[in-house]
């Protein structure tokens, strides 16, 4: 019996192994991508012209992710950097009771659900930042974005939260983009969605959206710039190694092609041995730099970072993220722990974890963590070292 169902098993794999081999094939072997020309200054002028505060003098801004599964560079990074400029006030919320579940990686406790926040805030905010979430449908997260849009809130949908922001009915017949890999998906399901392409960042009507997962740093810093002007953003862009965060954007150098595609499936196969590496939560550490580098490790497929702690209860970062340990140790094996953030600026923790991964892993697995973060940065780099090696 136990033969008849190995070989069986052996004889389906194969089957399904030629039927991809074909799908395999037609993907592209790599990404066409070339240096995206600067953005006109009467675009760039429009555009903080569109994301200009209102109502308060100090702006009230909303994080929002459901409590089983939002992204985690999504849910914290425009968070720790508008905290770090410190020209709003910033608040992140949960649609339910309880700790928001990050994906890939950490637990957090929210300062608020949305419904304390509507208590105490009846008029709403100012910006409402949307995530990318498990579900795109959630009823609590989509009627509560709809509620503060028509209390007159800018909607940012970061990353795949475009489609959050979509299914909220928000992006009928307005211009946006969304994550590379759901760019079809979101054209399919929402047909008067008016995509643009080139663009990191695309705002219609005081609906802005994002490509993928790093965009929210420019993003993030286009809204300092609106909010306090340029010398305050380049300040934080100073803090975290950004020399621009403008909207150009090569869409072309981020598609699904048959490299990133073997990563995926070798790197799966190859998960049931997946390493599990801690990084210890260490007082006031910066949220930016340490969700950067544990969504980096957690997205190879072949690794996951966990937070570890030396004294249980919930750890705060920086600038007022409560994190909830996964374990409590008095140490972690000194071969499985990720260096700490220390005074790293965030860029450079980032560039650092993807050298670590190409030094574990291949390049093809930095490459593949890259890809999924729409990080171009990486690809610059890339390109450059390449160069100099003829």
């Amino acid at each position: 019996m136990r033969t008849r169902l190995v070989w069986t098993s052996v004889g389906a794999v194969g089957l399904l192994g030629a039927i991809g081999g074909a799908w395999m094939l037609s993907l592209p072997n790599t990404a066409t991508d070339s240096a995206p020309p600067p953005i006109d200054e009467r675009e760039k002028e429009a555009f903080l012209a569109a994301v200009k505060p209102r109502r308060r003098r100090r702006p009230l801004i909303a994080v929002v992710g459901i409590n089983d599964a939002t992204e985690t560079v999504d849910y914290l990074m425009a968070y720790g950097l508008l905290r770090r400029a410190d020209v709003a006030d910033v608040t992140l919320l949960a649609t339910g009771d309880g700790p928001v579940k990050l994906y890939p990686v950490f637990t957090v406790e929210p300062h608020a659900t949305i419904a304390q926040f509507d208590a105490q805030h009846p008029d709403g905010a100012d910006y409402v930042i949307v995530p990318a979430m498990s579900r795109d449908d959630d009823p609590a997260a989509l009627a509560w974005i709809a509620a503060q849009a028509a209390k007159g809130a800018v909607v940012i949908g970061v990353c795949a939260g475009a489609k959050v922001v979509a299914q909220a009915g928000l992006l009928d017949g307005r211009h946006g983009t969304t994550h590379w890999y759901y760019v079809d998906q979101l054209r399919k399901r929402h047909p008067r969605v008016q995509y643009v392409p080139d663009r990191r960042f695309v705002i219609d009507d005081r609906v802005l959206t994002t490509t993928g997962i790093t965009a929210s740093i420019p993003m993030a810093l286009t809204l300092i710039e609106a909010i306090a002007g340029r010398d305050t953003a380049g300040r934080v862009a100073e803090s975290v190694g950004v020399a621009r965060w403008d909207a150009r954007h090569d869409s072309h150098a981020f598609q699904f092609t048959r490299p990133f595609a073997l990563t995926a499936i070798g790197n799966t196969l190859a998960g049931w041995r997946r390493e599990r590496f801690g990084i210890e939560l260490e007082p006031g550490v910066d949220e930016v730099a340490l969700a950067l580098v544990a969504d980096a490790w957690s997205r190879t497929y072949r690794s996951r970072a966990l937070t570890w702690s030396r004294t249980k209860g919930v750890k705060e970062t920086r600038n007022g993220v409560r994190i909830v340990p996964d374990r409590v140790a008095a140490a972690w094996p000194r071969d499985r722990r990720l260096p700490p953030i220390a005074e790293r600026k965030p860029i450079r923790a980032l560039n650092d974890a993807l050298s670590a991964i190409a030094a574990r892993y291949g390049v093809r697995t930095s490459d593949f963590v890259a890809m999924q973060l729409e990080y171009p940065a990486r690809w610059a780099e890339q390109r450059e070292v390449a160069r100099k090696a003829g």
